[in-house]
């Protein structure tokens, strides 16, 4: 397994791992490498300091490693891990994406569901066809387009993010 620290098109900086440097290779060309920060697949390797292992340091981690042994007691039986997700996000970036499940949840329950028929839902309600409440739903690129040219107002509900991301 190899280490890579990254770096998408925003300069944002992650690390991922990998079986070998081919395989890093293959999964960019296929476009399967993500920024978790803005999900960009323009992803390249920074610059990274290799790690060389020397006998001297080998037997220095080793003391080390024996030496916190031996002054750590037993450790106590631990419940069974939580599991956590794929992507390794910062505190700042998992509190991000609690926020937008929080908005999208409040917003939801909040609203009626009109599905694909939303387009239709908010100009009968802009034209006083029916009573005015908060509706969300699904509409197109275009769909929305028009609506917000007509001055009826709308906003798209933020995306969830996705968790393996």
């Amino acid at each position: 397994m190899i280490k890579y620290s990254l770096v998408c098109e925003s300069a944002h900086g992650f690390e991922s791992w990998f079986p070998d440097s081919a395989s890093y290779d293959t999964q960019v060309k296929r476009g399967l490498v993500e920024c978790p920060t803005c999900q960009s697949k323009q992803v390249s390797k920074a610059m990274m300091a290799p790690a060389i292992s020397t006998s001297r340091r080998k037997e220095a981690r080793r003391e080390a490693m024996q030496a916190v042994a031996e002054a750590t007691p037993a450790p106590m039986p631990e419940a069974a891990p939580v599991q956590q997700p794929v992507a390794l996000l910062d505190e700042r970036q998992q509190a991000v994406r609690a926020m937008i499940r929080e908005l999208h949840e409040k917003l939801t329950e909040n609203s009626t569901d009109v599905g694909s028929s939303f387009p239709e839902e908010a100009r009968r309600m802009h034209d006083g066809e029916t009573p005015q409440r908060s509706i969300h739903g699904q509409a197109t690129f275009e769909e929305a387009k028009a609506l917000v040219e007509e001055g009826i107002p709308v906003l798209p509900l933020p995306t969830l993010p996705d968790d393996r991301n």
